[in-house]
């Protein structure tokens, strides 16, 4: 808005734009409980409480929770009757303002808190999404991905990136993270970011050997990932896929309507040196279709993994019959366990 701009030339920040909100609105309560003490309960006053807890700093909150518990002794000296209910309705506020500031300090750990702290993850979390880079391919080439977290919180352990070489290649790199959700949520957001400058760096056969080493690097308690890596020339169609300890990527071949699992090897990233990852190779012809694919969609308890992969290409054939638009979203809504993370990747030639 305009006039908080304004305040913000002046030198009043906005922290102290909210913190003078937030007081006059524990005021004008206070106010209304002296003049109608019978009609208007102090316990009101918990809606600037935690309004606060939401939008002030955890430099300012303490004293914030202080004054408004001081209201709080204001507006219990008003009352006619000092029951035990009375008292209870105190000790619930004291309770929350405690809970208020050990939450804020707990957040400040990271340095921000509040409105502040959660909005970074959420820009980190669509920056993650905005490094797929699959929405400017050249003609004749689409690509669709849909990406589903443990639970359906805003964060998990897969994610993809991607990259346009000078060379007329993207470079496609899909990982699963050790763990689920939220947890895995932090190590995915780190992963991203270096993953995402070692793919467009490097030669596609360099990759994953880069990846293994910089995660043997960070000593992590659980620093493991899974991953698959995909290089397709978009000119001639040529392809290479590598796999690290991940489910192996699938080819449709538009002329005999089969699916082929692509068949690598090589070890989970971040687990041994001089790690070896062998390659699979070939071309992307007209209206064939490259799958990748996460775990999550194939595995489930007391299952083995090579049937999950069967179930899921037969699934994808049932879907391809009504066009590749969309697949790759009914895939995951389909297939898997709501209790793991789940990915998948579809690239088509037309």
């Amino acid at each position: 808005m305009r006039w908080t701009r304004a305040l913000e030339r002046r030198g009043i920040s906005a922290q102290s734009q909210i913190l003078v909100a937030l007081v006059v609105l524990g005021l004008a309560l206070i106010v209304v409980v002296i003049l109608e003490p019978e009609e208007v309960p102090f316990t009101g006053l918990m809606v600037p409480l935690l309004l606060g807890s939401i939008l002030l700093s955890p430099k300012r909150l303490p004293a914030f929770v202080l004054f408004i518990l001081l209201l709080v002794g204001i507006g219990v000296s008003q009352q006619v009757e000092r029951t035990a209910r009375t008292w209870a309705a105190v000790g619930i506020q004291i309770l929350m303002g405690l809970i208020v500031i050990w939450a804020s300090l707990r957040r400040s750990s990271l340095g921000v808190a509040g409105a502040a702290g959660e909005s970074m993850f959420v820009d980190l979390r669509d920056r993650i999404s905005r490094q797929t880079g699959l929405d400017h391919l050249p003609g004749g080439w689409h690509a669709e991905y849909a990406l589903e977290s443990a639970g359906g919180t805003s964060f998990a352990g897969d994610f993809f990136v991607t990259t346009r070489t000078p060379q007329g290649r993207i470079e496609i790199a899909l990982v699963d993270v050790s763990g689920k959700g939220e947890e895995a949520g932090v190590r995915a957001l780190q992963l991203s970011g270096a993953f995402g400058g070692l793919l467009g760096a490097l030669e596609p056969a360099a990759f994953l050997p880069a990846a293994n080493e910089y995660l043997l690097r960070q000593d992590w308690e659980e620093g493991f990932a899974t991953a698959i890596h995909l290089s397709v020339d978009l000119r001639s169609g040529a392809y290479e896929v590598r796999s690290a300890g991940h489910p192996p990527a699938a080819l449709r071949n538009a002329g005999t309507g089969r699916w082929t699992a692509l068949s690598t090897e090589g070890p989970i990233l971040g687990v041994m040196r001089e790690a070896t990852f062998t390659c699979a190779s070939g071309v992307v012809k007209r209206d064939d279709v490259l799958l990748l694919y996460t775990d999550g969609i194939v595995e489930r308890p007391r299952r083995d993994i090579d049937l999950g992969i069967d179930r899921m290409l037969g699934e994808a054939e049932q879907m391809m019959r009504r066009g590749v638009v969309g697949s790759a979203r009914r895939l995951v809504d389909g297939l898997g366990s709501a209790s793991d993370d789940r990915a998948v990747l579809l690239l088509t030639r037309s």
